[in-house]
């Protein structure tokens, strides 16, 4: 369970405006905060109104209320304006929210969900898992995960097949590093790179080298932070080889993902990864721009010496997601929006997006546009309606399909706030440390240099309080 730590709130959140509450009889309003979707923009409130339609020839009339929030710095501005005591019904957050919960004033989503009839079965299994670790967030979304992707192209024109192991991923990146691919008679093109961070390679090779969880057990069958892990520096010494051989973009940890996809694009790195399906949409449709025709392949995790899978996921809680106000006096709304949105007639509106725009209609028959690449769905992606046209390119269906077959779920938890301050310490040595290895700034001769380094941070107490929790 997450701990919680009380926050002195002012006492208008407790007190004050109900921003959905109407009389009764009267058309019920439901207020909902989204970021991005505001009612300034015509595809928000297109969207809107034919799902208002739909419900009132239900017989349900709900109206829906979008607040405008700034795009940047949303979850400023919304924490903002739930402390000053205006709660919508229905409220995304994007971080945050734990302070709010942890004053009652979220509702817990179990009990509403049981007995829907398709809210309940749109769930994935990590849903259900965040939910009952921490009941307030809900983000019935596929799983976001790093997959790497390569040019169809340049895949064949290497001569190899897509890459099951380590080392036949290694040869690609070879191949790619060598081959003069772009043609521009110049070998000045790396293997892969990554946006700013490690994590975007981690988030496929973690497990092939026995990082399955946060917490690992040693020989002695204590816990000890994956971070600091024998398995760690087997995957931090490959990465140095990568780096050390100019397969791994050196400017990975400066770049952002704008740099990234533009290398991409541009022929100076081979291989990406790709974070949600959409992104696989977005990569082969710029591409397209490019390079006509080009399509993608998806890369499997390739197995490794200690596995084969992606990042270990955590379930502790949503990151991200809806919630309910619990003050809210229209709950009963909220939960039949919800419910339509998992519906058939509400996912076909969800996924694949607006007619004449993203999708056209031939009687019964789905024509989708190319345009359907820039819809993002705001409600939700359900995980038991499957359409009857294919929405996705063939890596972008394969994409979905992996984050459930190569599913691991985490045992990460949530500290005591009183250890926050060590969290971010350790992290930051990590980071450094992690950076430096690669790079060959430090040998993994000073290994236990990061060790004592890393513990001296904080690392030594949390290490003692996991072993207090895990078993």
């Amino acid at each position: 369970m997450l701990s919680k730590t009380k926050v002195n709130f002012s006492a208008a959140l407790l007190a004050t405006t109900f921003l959905g509450s109407v009389a009764s009889g009267e058309t019920t309003i439901v207020q909902m905060v989204l970021k991005d979707f505001i009612s300034t923009n015509p595809n928000s409130v297109a969207h809107i109104e034919r799902i208002e339609a739909v419900l009132a020839e239900r017989g349900n009339d709900i109206k829906i209320e979008l607040i405008d929030l700034p795009a940047s710095g949303y979850a400023e501005a919304l924490g903002i304006m739930l402390l000053s005591g205006k709660l919508p019904d229905l409220i995304y957050f994007q971080g945050g929210d734990q302070k709010i919960a942890d004053q009652g004033v979220l509702e817990d989503w179990r009990p509403w969900i049981k007995g829907t009839k398709y809210l309940e079965e749109a769930l994935y299994p990590h849903n259900t898992a965040r939910l009952d670790n921490y009941p307030y967030l809900m983000h019935v979304f596929p799983l976001r995960a790093q997959q790497p992707v390569i040019r169809t192209d340049w895949l064949e024109a290497t001569g190899l097949s897509v890459p099951s192991t380590i080392d036949e991923y290694t040869d690609l990146l070879i191949a790619i590093r060598d081959g003069d691919l772009d043609g521009d008679g110049v070998n000045n093109t790396f293997g892969t790179t990554a946006g700013g961070s490690l994590t975007e390679l981690d988030g496929y090779l973690n497990p092939a080298f026995g990082i399955i969880a946060t917490w690992l057990q040693d020989d002695g069958g204590n816990w000890t932070h994956s971070n600091i892990s024998a398995q760690e520096r087997d995957k931090l010494t490959y990465y140095n080889q990568l780096f050390a051989d100019g397969l791994l973009d050196p400017e990975y940890i400066t770049i952002n993902w704008e740099a990234k996809e533009d290398r991409f694009y541009t022929g100076r790195v081979g291989v990406v990864s790709a974070s949600r399906p959409t992104n696989v949409v977005i990569y082969q449709t710029k591409m397209n721009t490019v390079h006509p025709g080009t399509t993608l392949t998806l890369i499997d995790p390739p197995e490794g010496p200690k596995g084969q899978g992606l990042l270990a996921v955590d379930v502790s809680k949503e990151s991200r997601g809806w919630a309910m106000s619990a003050l809210s006096e229209n709950k009963e709304a909220v939960i039949t929006l919800l419910d339509f949105m998992a519906s058939p007639e509400g996912q076909f509106m969800e996924q694949f997006g607006l007619e004449g725009m993203h999708h056209e209609m031939d009687g019964d028959q789905v024509k989708i546009l190319p345009e359907l690449g820039s819809w993002e769905s705001p409600f939700m992606i359900s995980a038991s309606w499957a359409p009857t046209v294919e929405l996705f390119p063939v890596p972008a269906a394969q994409y979905l399909e992996n984050t459930q077959t190569y599913f691991l779920p985490d045992n990460a938890f949530a500290f005591p706030s009183d250890y926050a301050a060590a969290v971010d310490a350790t992290t930051n040595v990590y980071n450094e440390w992690a950076f430096k290895f690669v790079s060959g700034a430090a040998s993994f001769d000073e290994w236990d240099d990061y060790l004592a380094a890393w513990k001296a941070a904080g690392g030594e107490s949390l290490v003692k309080y996991a072993n207090t929790i895990l078993k």
